[in-house]
């Protein structure tokens, strides 16, 4: 073979590996909130991990060890091939621990940190609060940034009271510096105050960056407090909130990790119906 032809199948096989490996970046991922399944931990850590490898799963957002130090943790998640995307802070640890939080994310592997709920008084949620999140996020995502991390913050309904000419949440939108925080749109909690997950996804198409995937059984009633019955957590694509549609706007939007977070007693039994649901999509 000649030199040439040396270097020209080379070439071939370089730009065929690059091919394979943008493509591989470009792939959504069907991962799982651990939280889906707590009950289960609660009973039987190894045996859950064994489940959720059985259910075809490999990528995981959580925010627990379920009573595990971290080595016996890390090997369960080794052995069932599970990959740590997401790691869920409290919201107090990111406002006096930010380092630890992203040592701790770091060290499970994660490429992202999740904050869940921004403490307030009862149902009452306000502009204020929002100010004194936004001074947290932004300290804590600026040192997330600086180890390699990405810091979200995940709605829980509260944020869509309104405010001015829009809700609480547009408001959140100008207040988080967006070169350091995120956000991470849970569809049942951002349809059981009234709104609608895919024209929020439209107005804010690169500020989503996760996604937890959640169907509510139709005609349960709407709230904006953060509360809502577990038990009203369906199937993905046998309730009201539009998964198939959400799914799609996600992909275009390039979001690439969803999550599935099923709260109901039925979730062991739901989540691989859900999986189902989500493959069947185009």
């Amino acid at each position: 073979m000649t030199l040439f032809r040396r270097i020209n199948r080379l070439s071939v096989l370089i730009l065929a590996f690059v091919c394979f490996v943008c493509v591989k970046s470009m792939a959504q991922e069907i991962g799982l909130e651990l939280y889906s399944l707590r009950n289960q931990f609660a009973k039987d850590v190894p045996g859950t991990m064994a489940k959720i490898k059985a259910m075809g799963i490999k990528d995981i957002e959580m925010g627990e060890t379920y009573g595990l130090e971290f080595p016996e943790f890390m090997k369960l998640l080794a052995i069932n091939g599970l990959n740590v995307v997401s790691y869920g802070a409290d919201f107090e640890r990111l406002e006096k621990f930010p380092q630890k939080v992203a040592d701790e994310a770091r060290a499970y592997g994660a490429r992202y940190v999740v904050c869940f709920w921004i403490p307030h008084d009862g149902d009452t949620f306000t502009a204020a609060e929002v100010e004194k999140a936004a001074a947290v996020f932004n300290a804590a995502g600026r040192v997330m940034a600086m180890n390699g991390l990405l810091l979200c913050y995940h709605p829980h309904g509260y944020e869509f009271k309104p405010y001015n000419d829009g809700t609480l949440f547009d408001y959140m939108v100008t207040k988080f510096d967006s070169r350091f925080v995120h956000f991470e749109m849970d569809v049942f909690w951002v349809k059981q105050p009234g709104q609608d997950p895919v024209k929020l996804l439209r107005k804010y198409p690169s500020r989503f960056i996760l996604l937890h995937l959640k169907d509510r059984k139709k005609g349960t009633p709407n709230s904006d407090n953060g509360q809502a019955d577990v038990e009203s957590n369906v199937t993905l694509g046998t309730g009201d909130v539009g998964i198939a549609e959400i799914v799609q706007e996600a992909k275009k939007n390039g979001i690439k990790h969803f999550f599935i977070e099923d709260e109901s007693s039925r979730s062991e039994e739901q989540i691989p119906k859900s999986i189902a649901f989500l493959k069947s999509l185009p």
